[in-house]
């Protein structure tokens, strides 16, 4: 038997009349999915990414068909209607996020010698594109409530080497975009933001990635936008836009940056050109986007006054300017003493159990060897002094409790998928997690 939302809310109204009557009602036992109980859930998910031959198809088949096949016509369309939807003056294409960020900080001048201040709860593209440009990333450490980095953690991580801060809008959910502009203003610091996980998110009626110098977007099979790989970056500035442009194109002249007939490149750039065939695919994403964008709003707004109220549950909180949140993941916090000192290993396999897919996320990068790689590297080993490619105390001076304890204790994840599907999925989740809390006790010897 399918336990569902309504058999919930009528056995706790019994348990609740009987105890004001003096009866001592327990609630009934329903046996976990990972102890051998019937699962909450049986039915399957909406499928990512989405794909319909009829309305997608023609585009990509005509510019398969046409033999232009590296980038030209359609990928300018592209650029044209992402900087319009995002608000912004340019873009320029990549070919993924990651290089978004990377072309973003070696353009507005990111290199040796230099820190970037980067948050600490993120992917470790974040992280990596500041370690391209040969600069020394320093982690700042995370809101709980938010999942975002920490504007008074900012303000500690401040030197007179500081040159640019990396806020990430982690998971869909605007960073605190005031606090952090002040703060640059103050220090004469550049922003790059990586938008890479927040299409059409707002923080005060602006769409993220339109706050700083650039904003960096991937479009990632995962992501909420796909086109299997890509990525963008946006901005109002003109000359940045041109060295930007030029860079992701052999360095060779392009608008402001004027070259000399038979010159050639006019700067050392490379190669990260977006092709056709992925700006068709694209465009049919985001004649949607906006649709799916609002009904994942929805489910989450639905499940998140779902699941609160349950011992053992915090859910996400969205600053007070942020208007629009896009839920490319959809977060919680899991507290083991209020489900009897379950261990959230245990928990997630049990809510899988359920039928309910999830995560538990991130896992901290601010002591992981890729850093001590790059430390070892004969570039780095001529940019800084010994003392400062000391892992040993890079990784001291870098402690990020919070981010800790999300990583390693709190933190799950539901993909934004599962947020396109309807209410009584939603219910389906819900239910799963107050199955799991009412029964904990079945749960809590669990070996597997």
């Amino acid at each position: 038997m399918k336990y569902t939302r309504r058999d919930f809310v009528k056995t706790n109204a019994i348990v609740g009349t009987g105890a004001m009557m003096g009866f001592n009602f327990a609630v009934p036992n329903v046996k976990p999915a990972l102890t051998g109980g019937k699962p909450v859930r049986t039915a399957s998910w909406p499928k990512w990414p989405k794909w319909n031959p009829e309305t997608d198809e023609p585009r990509v088949l005509e510019v398969l068909r046409s033999g232009v096949w590296s980038r030209s016509e359609v990928v300018k369309e592209f650029e044209n209607k992402w900087a319009k939807t995002t608000g912004s003056k340019r873009c320029v294409t990549v070919v993924n996020g990651t290089n978004a960020l990377i072309a973003s900080l070696t353009q507005a001048g990111i290199g040796g010698g230099d820190e970037v201040l980067v948050s600490s709860y993120t992917f470790i593209a974040s992280v990596a594109a500041i370690l391209q440009t040969g600069a020394m990333p320093v982690f700042v450490d995370s809101d709980p409530e938010t999942f975002q980095l920490d504007p008074k953690e900012i303000k500690k991580k401040i030197n007179n080497r500081t040159r640019a801060i990396l806020p990430v809008h982690i998971l869909g959910l605007p960073a605190d975009m005031d606090s952090i502009m002040a703060i640059a203003k103050q220090n004469n610091l550049i922003v790059v933001e990586d938008a890479c996980q927040g299409w059409l998110a707002e923080y005060d009626h602006k769409k993220v990635g339109t706050f700083g110098l650039a904003g960096c977007f991937s479009f990632q099979n995962s992501k909420n936008l796909p086109m299997g790989e890509g990525g963008a970056i946006v901005s109002d500035n003109d000359e940045f836009m041109d060295k930007c442009f030029s860079y992701h194109n052999y360095g060779y002249p392009y608008g402001s940056l004027v070259g000399a007939v038979n010159q050639g490149a006019v700067m050392a750039g490379t190669k990260i050109r977006l092709t056709e065939y992925q700006a068709a695919i694209g465009l049919s994403q985001l004649k949607r986007l906006d649709e799916e964008t609002r009904l994942r709003e929805t489910n989450a707004n639905y499940l998140k006054e779902q699941l609160q109220g349950i011992p053992g549950i915090s859910t996400y909180v969205l600053y007070p300017k942020v208007n629009r949140a896009v839920f490319h993941l959809f977060p919680f916090r899991f507290h083991s003493e209020g489900f009897k000192g379950l261990s959230r290993d245990v928990f997630i396999k049990a809510l899988r159990a359920e039928g309910i897919p999830c995560s538990s996320g991130y896992t901290p990068l601010n002591d992981k060897l890729y850093l001590k790689d790059a430390f070892s590297s004969k570039n780095y080993k001529r940019m800084y002094q010994p003392e400062e490619l000391d892992f040993e105390k890079f990784v001291a001076e870098n402690q990020c409790p919070i981010t800790d304890k999300l990583c390693n204790e709190e933190a799950i994840w539901l993909s934004q998928s599962m947020l396109l599907g309807s209410q009584t999925d939603m219910d389906d989740i819900a239910n799963a997690i107050k199955k799991i809390h009412e029964n904990v006790e079945e749960l809590l010897n669990y070996k597997g």
